[in-house]
């Protein structure tokens, strides 16, 4: 993974971290960089302008335009296949290892990538969307609802995640919920990635699980990061990142988040 590109240092409204590649949202343009063994990092003319949200995968990124799903990068599970059903009327995009999510306007769910099913429950009615390593979450009615491998039980949602829920992540084995502003997690626990500290279980206001560690800003503006350590993706760095935080994500080995620069930092 290379260092970040000049042209993030300010005015970012999104970042998506990938496999191995970054993606940042500036002014309706996506920025890109790192590995491009497959394209990863090169964005469609398209999206140059008018972007409204981003996602990256593993080794692909989608991005969202006046309600049309773009995609570039490695095709070897037809991930940037893109189904004719999100060419309009897209509210919402996700983008894991190596399959893909879309909500359209109607509240139903298209899957594409290695995989492509779709259960009845998530063909309506759907909040929110999160693709993860081989499963998904949706959020329905406050509710999580999952499908796909529960080989560690990143599908069997904790009945505490069954109702009230506001916010939803998956990640590549495990799942993140948020409720009440704190989180709730299940699923893989070989890095910690479940086990959710202290400071995550009151006044988070967002999450974001990554391949095996997860990030979740509090309303203070401050981070919280735990499970895989081994290149310091759980370590926040301070500075740079002393708040206020307003984005962040997860990729597989490292995180990006946005800071609040007009606010000073208080050491």
């Amino acid at each position: 993974m290379q260092g970040l590109p000049a042209a993030t240092t300010s005015g970012l409204s999104a970042v998506s971290a990938g496999g191995l590649f970054g993606l940042a949202l500036k002014s309706g343009a996506v920025l890109a960089w790192g590995d491009n063994n497959f394209g990863e990092s090169e964005v469609p003319a398209d999206l140059s302008s008018g972007t409204a949200q981003i996602a990256a995968g593993w080794l692909h990124g989608l991005g969202l335009k006046n309600g049309k799903v773009y995609a570039w990068g490695n095709d070897w599970y037809g991930q940037t296949e893109l189904p004719a059903s999100v060419a309009s009327g897209v509210t919402a995009i996700s983008s894991s290892a190596v399959h893909s999510l879309a909500l359209l306007r109607n509240g139903q769910v298209v899957s594409w990538g290695s995989r492509t099913d779709v259960p009845g429950f998530a063909e309506s009615g759907v909040d929110a969307i999160s693709a993860g390593g081989d499963h998904n979450l949706v959020l329905k009615a406050g509710a999580v609802l999952a499908w796909g491998s529960n080989t560690f039980g990143q599908t069997t949602v904790p009945a505490a995640a069954q109702s009230g829920v506001t916010a939803i992540s998956a990640g590549y084995e495990h799942s993140l919920a948020l409720k009440d502003g704190g989180v709730i997690a299940w699923g893989h626990d070989n890095y910690g990635q479940t086990d959710v500290p202290a400071a995550a279980k009151t006044g988070v206001v967002a999450i974001d699980a990554g391949w095996n560690h997860n990030l979740a800003i509090k309303a203070d503006g401050s981070l919280v990061a735990w499970g895989n350590n081994s290149y310091s993706q759980a370590t926040v760095p301070k500075p740079p990142v002393c708040g206020p935080v307003t984005g962040a994500s997860a990729g597989y080995e490292f995180g990006l988040v946005i800071t609040d620069r007009s606010v000073p930092c208080r050491h």
